[in-house]
């Protein structure tokens, strides 16, 4: 990360809305912004295989669901914020993987500038591309400041998307079994 770029960024666009980068609440803002980005921006310098590499042999293949991660991540249309909660169900293929794994699997993603579908769909392709589970279902729900702060202005609104890969895709009774358990 380029971080004199970002701070340099950052006095243009102070400038650019009419700001005094010399005044004295401004003056550490650059950098501040700065380490901010290398924070929220992590996702970038980040391989969710490293994170699903930690597996553990199972002798049923039922399915795991982990559900209620939290996130949070960028707009890349305006780069304003979206938040929300994942939910992501797998068949396991003989391996599971430990359960942070698939916290920090979501958090690879979503430290990024993202679309939310681009976010649905990687998190599922890491899973069946990395673990080889029988079929994956990820379910993320998020509110998006762009929505919320500027343009249509609706706070509240909630953007749902859903992906499924594997034995979920042509089995509806098996998502509407993960619906059910996300609620």
């Amino acid at each position: 990360m380029n971080q004199d770029k970002i701070k340099e960024g950052v006095r243009l666009i102070l400038e650019g809305i009419g700001e005094d980068i010399n005044r004295e609440g401004l003056l550490e803002t650059p950098d501040r912004i700065a380490r901010m980005y290398e924070e929220l921006a992590a996702g970038y310098t980040d391989d969710a295989a490293v994170h699903l590499k930690k597996r553990f042999h199972v002798d049923n293949n039922d399915m795991v669901m982990e559900k209620d991660i939290h996130f949070y991540s960028f707009c890349e249309h305006h780069m304003l914020p979206f938040y929300g909660n994942a939910a992501i169900a797998y068949i396991p293929n003989g391996e599971v993987v430990g359960l942070s794994k698939i916290a920090r699997t979501v958090e690879v993603f979503a430290k990024r500038f993202q679309l939310q579908e681009r976010l649905t769909a990687q998190i599922a392709d890491a899973f069946m591309e990395e673990l080889k589970p029988k079929g994956v279902m990820v379910l993320v729900q998020a509110e998006h400041m762009c929505m919320t702060m500027r343009g249509i202005k609706k706070p509240g609104s909630r953007t749902m998307t859903y992906i499924c890969r594997g034995a979920f895709e042509n089995h509806p009774a098996l998502q509407q079994t993960v619906v059910q358990m996300v609620k």
